[in-house]
């Protein structure tokens, strides 16, 4: 069995509520919310591999469209006693998901100034959302396989929360059709 994980439900809309062979969870918007419903999820059912499906804003005009994987995830809203930023007191600067692809910034804040920007991509990252890295970080603890895909809805700009919503939906309908292709269903 595998789990579709999710953050917001929108993100599923274009999704049927049962796919055979998927067991399902929304966790909330955020790292926190992510680690806590990913974990619940992983101690109530055994899964041969997570499988996160979702939006993202991107700081890389050329990312626009399609699906995109995620290889790794690095934190754009934390730092360490040095005052580095992306590197966290206790956790990995760093979480990788072990497959080909590109760097998502996560972080519980939209990024949507030109400052934001910067210090995302000064960290490596291309993509940016909430739950990625907190997601990763999860399977690795319960040595779990996880993909993670994302569909850029936004550029990480003044104009990014505002048409969340209905690109949100749009992404859903893209990441639905990846879905079925990737899983022959």
């Amino acid at each position: 069995m595998k789990l579709l994980v999710a953050a917001v439900p929108v993100e599923l809309v274009a999704f049927p509520e049962e796919i055979p062979g998927f067991d399902r969870v929304v966790t909330g918007p955020g790292k926190l919310k992510a680690t806590y419903a990913l974990t619940r999820a992983l101690e109530r059912g055994q899964y041969d591999e997570i499988v996160v499906v979702g939006t993202s804003g991107t700081v890389d005009p050329g990312l626009h469209g399609g699906v995109h994987e995620i290889a790794a995830a690095v934190q754009h809203d934390v730092w360490d006693g040095e005052h580095v930023v992306g590197q966290h007191v206790t956790l990995p600067a760093r979480v990788e998901t072990g497959r080909e692809g590109i760097v998502v910034a996560t972080g519980d804040h939209f990024v949507d100034t030109a400052a934001g920007v910067d210090t995302v991509r000064s960290l490596g990252g291309s993509l940016i959302d909430m739950e990625t890295y907190a997601y990763i970080w999860v399977a690795q603890q319960y040595d779990v396989p996880i993909r993670v895909v994302r569909c850029v809805s936004d550029d990480a700009d003044e104009g990014a929360f505002a048409s969340w919503d209905e690109a949100a939906a749009a992404c859903s309908a893209v990441l639905w059709d990846w879905f079925r292709a990737e899983f022959a269903i």
